[in-house]
């Protein structure tokens, strides 16, 4: 009888801290959305345009791109690492999209073609990163490099051709009343979410970002996840290219550079550590509709550009400070 209430002590503070932590992304995941919504109406006040269904359905639309983005550089992240090559896949991406069109007889086939490449190149990341102990800041930044050189040699700095016509249907169609985009979200995010928090692999993502070190010795062959994280990150990247494609009816070799740091912020926001084994897909998807939100805000306000890049950049600032451990625990000493 003995015996057995040292193990029961033993693993009480494991499932507290564990009740806890779910707690603290639930309510950080709610705060997120609520904080949304409150933005939402407020800017009926900077115009009223603002605020009403219509907004929403652009808002939605505009925050696709970065939420099928943030899914993979969550996964990155999740794992210990950073995926600063996004920019580039998006552009690859949409590039390879419009000059490929129609060259495969089908665009089932054509888009298919174009995922396994960046997935392709995405795993390089993970070679560098696991194998050769290359920093995933300089990995990642390197191969965005080589691929948006490559790029910019294969269209001689001038993509051509047209959109697919499947992607001119998704971000331009519709479905009864609602929009073809928002039905495609709400199921992305259903499968992401899922696989990141309901499966297997996801669990053993977790694991492997929150101690590298005892997942190896606990079984997990850690070299996988972290291959398959950075090529889903490249994957989702490419497919937002190609989403990007089908929304502007068209490519440019700097599609992608708008979505690097906010791909990094949705996740910081949403209540995910830069240090790995901790996050929820959920947060990523707040933190991305919160900034799209942002974006129309300060673009309905006349600010520059600019402005919305410095507000991203004090958030990621912020976030990372109320996520810190020690701080957090002062905080609570002080109470």
């Amino acid at each position: 009888m003995t015996s057995t209430r040292p193990s029961a002590a033993l693993q009480a503070p494991a499932d507290t801290r564990r009740i806890g932590r779910i707690r603290s992304e639930t309510i950080s995941t709610a705060a997120i959305f609520v904080l949304t919504i409150i933005l939402i109406l407020a800017s009926r006040f900077v115009s009223p345009a603002l605020g009403s269904w219509d907004q929403v359905d652009t808002i939605i639309t505009l925050a696709s791109f970065l939420i099928v983005v943030a899914f993979g550089q969550g996964l990155v992240i999740l794992v210990g690492g950073l995926d600063l090559s996004i920019a580039s896949m998006i552009t690859l991406g949409g590039v390879l999209s419009t000059t490929w069109n129609g060259s495969f007889g089908s665009e089932w086939a054509l888009i298919p073609a174009v995922l396994v490449i960046c997935a392709c190149i995405g795993a390089l990341n993970a070679v560098g990163v696991i194998w050769l102990n290359i920093p995933p800041f300089i990995m990642t930044m390197a191969m965005g490099i080589i691929v948006a050189s490559a790029a910019l040699g294969y269209t001689s700095g001038t993509p051509r051709g047209a959109a697919p016509d499947a992607f001119l249907a998704l971000m331009k169609g519709s479905i009864g009343s609602l929009s073809a985009v928002l039905i495609f979200v709400l199921v992305f995010v259903l499968l992401a979410w899922t696989l990141q928090s309901a499966t297997a692999f996801g669990r053993r993502l977790y694991a492997v970002g929150a101690n590298r070190e005892a997942a190896r010795i606990a079984g997990i062959a850690t070299w996988r996840p972290i291959m398959v994280a950075y090529a889903l990150s490249a994957a989702c990247a490419g497919f937002a290219g190609m989403m990007l494609v089908g929304y502007a009816n068209g490519a440019t070799l700097r599609m992608g550079d708008s979505y690097l740091l906010p791909s990094i912020a949705s996740v910081v926001i949403g209540g995910s550590s830069i240090l790995g084994g901790r996050g929820s897909f959920a947060g990523s998807v707040g933190g991305a509709i919160l900034l799209t939100t942002l974006g129309t805000v300060i673009a309905a306000l006349g600010m520059q550009q600019g402005w919305r890049t410095v507000i991203e950049g004090a958030i990621i600032v912020g976030a990372l400070l109320l996520l810190r451990e020690d701080l957090i625990v002062k905080l609570r000493s002080a109470r």
